[in-house]
């Protein structure tokens, strides 16, 4: 089987425009201007979580039920006893294999590894997926995910659950209380690796960065991949998980076999 490795992935070539080369003094110079723009940008950034934690909150029914590992469990067990909550909602295109699952929600998800930190501070973590159980915990199973995995497929409506966006809990006694939820780029907190990118002289490498001409933007719209998280026809995870031999099949009724023949390779 044909599986890319990091070799497969597009590389900056050695010609690449670089930034203007001075002595330690004027880079030190230039650096410390930048850094009180950004130790600006972290205050701001205590300043709006602390009026986050002044928002106030909207009651939800902790009686809905999602599917777990033993079946239907209500909102409120998700909780799993701590007092806060916070749910992902996965998107999830039922009956479609593997390859073709949402590669956002895989690249959030897959930098989510461990939880005894949240759960000092009396959080549980838990994903919320579109599709039917079954289906889904394959996938989480082939990504080698260990987060609390349900089925929200037919609870969406009664969270008005939007999916690909982090939501978060409050429990109070019986009760359950929505206190937040994420848009847009909001759910770049589950991803470090968008922060170590920023640090790089590159950034990101994709096509919407404000970057000075010449810089490398090998990824988005109108290159030679569609967007930051599918290489080679999988969203980019994916084949690590193939290179170590693992099954992606979602137990579907029907294999989907590409062109070449290779039911796991589009």
């Amino acid at each position: 089987m044909n599986t890319p490795d990091q070799h497969h992935f597009p590389t900056i070539s050695d010609t690449t425009t670089l930034p203007a080369i001075v002595d330690r003094a004027t880079w030190q110079a230039e650096l410390d201007t930048l850094r009180v723009r950004e130790k600006a940008h972290t205050r701001e950034g205590d300043a709006i979580a602390a009026a986050r934690r002044r928002l106030p909150m909207v009651e939800v029914d902790s009686s809905v039920k999602v599917i777990g590992p033993h079946g239907p469990i209500t909102l409120l067990s998700v909780f799993e006893g701590r007092r806060l909550l916070i749910v992902y909602y996965h998107m999830w295109h039922t009956g479609q294999p593997a390859s073709a699952q949402c590669e956002g929600c895989t690249f959030s998800t897959t930098h989510i590894n461990e939880l005894s930190y949240l759960h000092s501070r009396d959080v549980t973590y838990a994903t919320f997926c579109e599709g039917p159980y079954e289906e889904s915990v394959r996938y989480r199973d082939f990504m080698g995910w260990n987060i609390p995995w349900y089925s929200a497929q037919d609870a969406a409506s009664a969270l008005l659950a939007e999916f690909g966006r982090l939501v978060c809990y409050l429990r109070h006694g019986d009760r359950v209380f929505e206190t937040y939820w994420t848009t847009g780029r909001g759910n770049e907190v589950m991803a470090p690796s968008f922060g170590l990118l920023d640090l790089t002289v590159y950034g990101r490498q994709e096509t919407w960065e404000d970057s000075p001409a010449g810089w490398p933007q090998l990824w988005g719209k109108n290159t030679s991949e569609p967007n930051s998280f599918r290489v080679h026809g999988r969203p980019i995870s994916q084949w690590s998980r193939l290179a170590a031999g693992r099954s992606d099949d979602l137990g579907l009724e029907a294999t989907v076999t590409a062109p070449n023949g290779n039911p796991n390779q589009p």
